[in-house]
């Protein structure tokens, strides 16, 4: 019998062969697949080399149509993304409160805007930018897009932070407080800098969201972002959906995977910054984050020193 690991049984020499005929036919299928797609679309000629020309001869396919949109893709989601991470910290932290009518407020408009699809979010602001502002037609899509993914990536931040808030320890904030620090100078000087890396992987998944949902007000209401762009793309350059739609997505792809790269790399960064679990706050620093009057001696912090590197 195979020796027993931290999480699960090591799979013996039955289940190995088990699972290796298992990868086997996966595989066989999955190319099965692939190539029952390969040839449908070349029964339909739509991998005949003329519906792809456009893309890799003709500089004109993305100077005047995907680069516009890929550029009005990134504005909006950066908007969206600037907007939307402080204010989804702001309340996540508001839910956290002591006060029970500032955890009450946060909470309903957090459960509120979360509970809405993003999609009737945006119609929802185009109509109010319409009938109660002066917003022109021309920039309403862009200030619909970004209200909308605002508002509902926003609630969803909200939640991601407080439960990587939530997810601490309780000694943290019980040793912070012990050392006289103020309820808010935990949050900011203990609790935030240990769950930012905790919570990073999360908040990228939604960052990434956000780029893909700009794709909602091209659908709608008229964004000239980057999916967009395939109806005039496909109108000018002949019956080209399939290859518009192809090189679109690989397009997404790549902006995606450049945010999750350099997300990647800031964690790794982050944790490789933090040799402990905790936060090690000097002596000095707890003099001054202290409260006033409650400044420990040097006494007190000399053992508190020595107690930590017992």
């Amino acid at each position: 019998m195979s020796p027993p690991t931290v999480l699960y049984d090591a799979p013996g020499p039955r289940a190995r062969r088990r699972n290796a005929v298992s990868t086997v036919l996966f595989l066989v299928a999955l190319a099965a697949l692939a190539w029952w797609v390969v040839q449908s679309l070349a029964d339909k000629n739509q991998l005949d080399w003329v519906k792809w020309r456009p893309f890799f001869t003709d500089s004109r396919a993305w100077e005047t149509y995907l680069l516009p949109g890929l550029q009005n893709t990134v504005i909006a989601a950066s908007l969206a993304m600037v907007i939307a991470l402080p204010l989804g910290a702001l309340f996540g932290i508001a839910r956290l409160s002591d006060h029970r009518w500032v955890r009450g407020v946060a909470g309903t408009v957090v459960e509120f805007f979360r509970a809405i699809p993003v999609l009737i979010l945006m119609l929802f602001a185009n109509a109010a930018y319409a009938q109660y502002t002066n917003v022109g037609s021309d920039s309403r899509p862009l200030y619909a897009v970004v209200t909308g993914l605002v508002l509902y990536n926003a609630s969803v931040l909200a939640e991601i932070v407080r439960a990587g808030i939530l997810a601490l320890p309780q000694g943290q904030s019980d040793a912070a407080m012990a050392l006289g620090m103020r309820r808010n100078q935990v949050m900011r000087y203990v609790l935030l800098p240990q769950a930012v890396t905790a919570m990073l992987p999360a908040i990228v998944s939604q960052l990434v969201v956000i780029v893909k949902d700009t794709a909602l007000g091209g659908a709608l209401l008229g964004f000239s972002e980057l999916l967009a762009s395939v109806r005039p793309l496909s109108a000018n350059y002949g019956a080209n959906t399939i290859a518009s739609f192809t090189v679109v997505a690989v397009v997404f792809v790549v902006v995606n995977l450049a945010l999750t790269s350099f997300a990647s790399r800031l964690e790794g960064r982050l944790r490789h910054g933090k040799r402990s679990t905790g936060a090690v706050v000097g002596a000095h620093t707890v003099e001054e984050l202290a409260t006033p009057g409650e400044h420990l001696g040097h006494d007190e912090l000399g053992g508190a020193g020595g107690a930590s590197g017992r």
